[in-house]
């Protein structure tokens, strides 16, 4: 439609203005604050690989959007080795403390892990994820790659219009016990005030001095178990020494000639590629790209892969049968199956879906070597547990509210498991070479996101960023949003076929923030970076 030739050269910016796809020959990042761009393409300047790029954005992130994601929160990446073609994957995510069991929060009242406090709080693996990603893929120390991070909690940084925003929708949080050393006299920094962090920057000089060991032992472990027990969790120092990276072998699926890669079990990354497997018995290409027939399929491919979601997904080293059925659940056979249930007329009853945390950061890069970078890093909901440990500026995550407590369920909360998890980073590969490193953040819009971000290339001929800009849709339980650019005889049309919708914003931060780096047939790098989110892409 849009694409001249066969080489992915792109025609035309969005008709209504906007931002232009950014180009690139050699190395390329993009990612949700400028800042935090800036130092990852000074780091591929300094000779650092994609993944060097990827530690130095997310520990600036960690500064500049501390209730998004930080030191006290979970990551993951997909690595794409230029030198062999191989995809690697790293699941830093942390598991629950030692002590705690569903049979103690029954005890206590609970029927749900509370989203605040110390119960929610699982050991953080993002930091450990930093240092093992910079020593295993890439050419720099890590103190040279937290260097821009620390400058920025040092120094301070004006703070960007969406993440001020944020910030003041969890003042109330943050005004309890330590928490308040994210505000400013007991309110949120304001767009544009320089805000400082001295705590989390001399957390930062010590890892960069010290390494990972010097954050997840010692004196920050300490005082982030006392916080998290403090605020009546069972995190323990010894949880946090045991703690290590898992790498991966990555899922993946073929969707019309694009190999689409994800992390496997315990992340969500299996709903994505379920989801297009469904949508490939479908000739999405011939329906209009904001029109109610395509909507409506991508929203019924939804609903079947987050049932198996959420009833077949856990952490793989306690699954209560033989093994997580992974391979079944992302085959063709299975989406053959499951895509005769979807009527092009009726919208299926709605399927049953936990809360879902919604704050994560999501950032991308390629080098002139040609390896590429997926990353994400979280806190799951904003400010996480709004536990800080004092002295660290740490603010810890709640990602064990993602257990349950059904007893025999694959994601029930057990001592030292890994619970269900919803960020996901993502790359796709054709032909062996690298052609995209992506990710929508945004809890359980990510699975959709990928969907319909990758539709939005490979259906529909999109430029990098007109694919990121264009009209998104997201489905929790029985509500479909849209963004009001959806035509407005779409939405009835969506309507007619038995879809609760709510319209919201024409740029709707609930349909999440995509990043976006595209490797076009002659090597160069095509960028897109979402006007929903703060931030830019950059590239040499």
């Amino acid at each position: 439609m849009f694409e001249i030739g066969g080489d992915g050269r792109f025609a035309r910016r969005p008709d209504l203005g906007g931002r232009s796809t950014v180009f690139g020959t050699k190395g390329a990042v993009a990612c949700e604050h400028p800042d935090a761009a800036l130092a990852g393409i000074r780091v591929l300047d300094a000779g650092g690989t994609a993944a060097d790029a990827c530690v130095a954005m997310a520990a600036c992130m960690a500064v500049l959007s501390p209730m998004q994601t930080g030191m006290g929160g979970d990551a993951f990446l997909l690595f794409y080795e230029a030198e062999t073609g191989s995809v690697i994957g790293a699941n830093g995510s942390g598991r629950a403390p030692e002590a705690v069991t569903s049979d103690k929060l029954r005890e206590r009242g609970l029927s749900e892990v509370p989203q605040h406090g110390g119960l929610p709080v699982t050991v953080p693996g993002g930091v450990r994820l930093w240092e093992d990603a910079a020593s295993s893929l890439g050419n720099l120390p890590l103190a040279r790659l937290l260097e821009p991070a620390w400058e920025l909690a040092e120094n301070g940084y004006p703070v960007a219009e969406v993440v001020a925003r944020y910030w003041r929708e969890s003042e109330d949080l943050l005004r309890e016990s330590e928490a308040h050393v994210l505000l400013v006299e007991g309110r949120a920094p304001r767009a544009g005030e320089v805000f400082q962090q001295p705590d989390l920057a001399e957390t930062i000089a010590a890892v960069a001095e010290g390494g990972a060991d010097a954050f997840y032992t010692g004196e920050i472990a300490r005082s982030m178990a006392h916080a998290v027990q403090e605020a009546g969790g069972y995190l323990t120092e010894e949880d946090l020494a045991a703690h290590e990276t898992v790498w991966v072998e990555p899922i993946s699926t073929d969707y019309r000639g694009v190999r689409v890669y994800e992390i496997p079990p315990p992340g969500q990354g299996v709903a994505a590629l379920e989801m297009l497997n469904i949508l490939e018995g479908f000739d999405l290409g011939s329906l209009d790209p904001v029109g109610a027939d395509r909507i409506h399929l991508e929203v019924e491919a939804k609903k079947l892969a987050f049932r198996d979601l959420h009833e077949e997904i856990g952490d793989p080293e306690f699954w209560v049968h033989a093994e997580i059925p992974t391979a079944h659940l992302i085959s063709k056979d299975y989406a053959e199956t499951l895509r005769e249930r979807i009527s092009p007329e009726w919208a299926s009853a709605r399927v049953p879906e936990p809360a879902l945390g919604e704050d994560t950061t999501y950032l991308c890069a390629v080098d002139a070597g040609g390896n590429g970078c997926s990353f994400i890093n979280s806190l799951f909901k904003a400010f996480g547990s709004g536990v800080v440990a004092a002295g660290t500026g740490v603010c810890l995550h709640n990602r064990g509210i993602s257990f349950n407590l059904r007893e025999g369920h694959p994601n029930a909360l057990e001592p030292r498991k890994r619970p269900m998890h919803t960020i996901i980073p993502g790359l796709a590969t054709r032909e062996g070479a690298l052609w995209a490193t992506f990710g929508v953040m945004g809890a359980s819009m990510q699975p959709q996101g990928h969907a319909q971000l990758l539709s939005n290339l490979i259906d529909h001929h999109m430029s990098p960023q007109e694919a990121v800009d264009h009209p998104r849709h997201r489905h929790d339980g029985d509500t479909l949003l849209v963004e009001n650019r959806v035509p407005a005889h779409e939405v009835e049309r969506l309507r007619s076929k038995g879809h609760r919708i709510e319209v919201g914003e024409d740029y709707m931060i609930p349909t999440g923030g995509a990043q976006l780096i595209r490797v076009l047939d002659d090597g160069v790098r095509a960028c897109g970076s979402d006007p929903r989110k703060d931030g830019c892409a950059l590239a040499q």
